[in-house]
């Protein structure tokens, strides 16, 4: 494989990936040419949502091609169009072959929640000090164990299962927006007998599956009206804009004496789930990582 570099104003960024993805790029990225330098400029977002900006003030574009020929055939065609105007080529090399299953593969290690609660890739052994783990690949769906949020909902089921080793501390389980189904796993993994993980992403609620039989553990999967009646377990790790569109249906899900666990939330953004949810129930911060909260609240 062959990549076309380029350099291009932020003004050119889109224009010229809709380009190289028309001259049949295998894939297209874009980075601040200024990294790593006193000139370096982050465009900042809320996580899941698009950037403030398109690019960077100075951006550095890569395309990779199948072949040597396919790449010098796009520099050609793109240096002649006005679009191309304030870009420069940088140069066409060559990828060096690689194993990129197995590259991929080590930069994904097991994760501890607990010192004897683990996620754990099929490919790596367990460690010998989990008790427990989880088996979870990454895939199209969100919730590996790497994130922080993911993290510190999975410490809070493990602290609840804690709490009736021999019983069912947890009770009826609703992990609304699912995603890899880390979360519903790790509560069937606690002792919980009763769970449904919905999703409104059918890929999410197809990787679910995959992954509850993968463990060996029994979910109901489905988009979000299989959830029913009220929950003693309600976790949502999600964002804070839908979270709060969701309050009065999450709440409604709360059994008498139920938590309610959300995350996906950063610390800025406390305040004002605690005014969205207070009609319904009274939100606390329960743990924090890196910038982001877990709020629970008790009916």
């Amino acid at each position: 494989m062959f990549e076309l570099s380029l350099m291009c104003p932020e003004g050119r960024i889109e224009e010229i990936s809709e380009a190289l993805d028309a001259l049949d790029a295998l894939s297209v990225s874009v980075e601040d040419a200024d990294a790593q330098t006193d000139a370096e400029k982050a465009l900042f977002g809320e996580p899941g949502m698009p950037p403030p900006k398109d690019g960077w003030q100075r951006s550095r574009v890569v395309a990779l091609f199948a072949s040597e020929a396919a790449a010098t055939e796009a520099r050609a065609l793109l240096t002649v169009q006005d679009f191309f105007d304030g870009c420069h080529v940088l140069g066409i090399a060559a990828v060096p072959d690689q194993d990129w299953v197995r590259l991929t593969q080590s930069q994904f290690a097991p994760v501890e929640i607990t010192p004897d609660f683990w996620i754990v890739p099929t490919w790596h052994e367990l460690p010998a000090q989990a008790v427990r783990s989880i088996r979870l690949d990454p895939g199209l769906a969100f919730g590996t164990g790497t994130h922080p949020t993911t993290r510190m909902c999975l410490r809070w089921i493990a602290r609840q299962g804690a709490l009736a080793p021999a019983g069912n501390a947890l009770g009826r389980v609703l992990d609304y927006g699912c995603g890899s189904g880390i979360l519903a796993i790790g509560a069937a993994k606690f002792g919980a007998i009763d769970v449904d993980a919905v999703d409104i992403d059918p890929a999410a609620v197809e990787s679910t599956a995959q992954n509850a039989a993968a463990n060996a553990v029994q979910l109901r999967t489905g988009l979000p009206d299989q959830a029913s009646g009220q929950y003693q377990t309600v976790l949502a790790n999600i964002l804070a804009t839908p979270l709060r569109v969701l309050a009065p249906l999450l709440c409604n899900h709360v059994a008498p004496g139920g938590s309610l666990v959300l995350a996906g939330i950063l610390e800025r953004q406390a305040h004002e789930l605690k005014e969205a949810y207070a009609p319904w129930l009274a939100l606390e911060v329960a743990d924090t990582e890196d910038g982001w909260i877990l709020m629970t609240a008790r009916r």
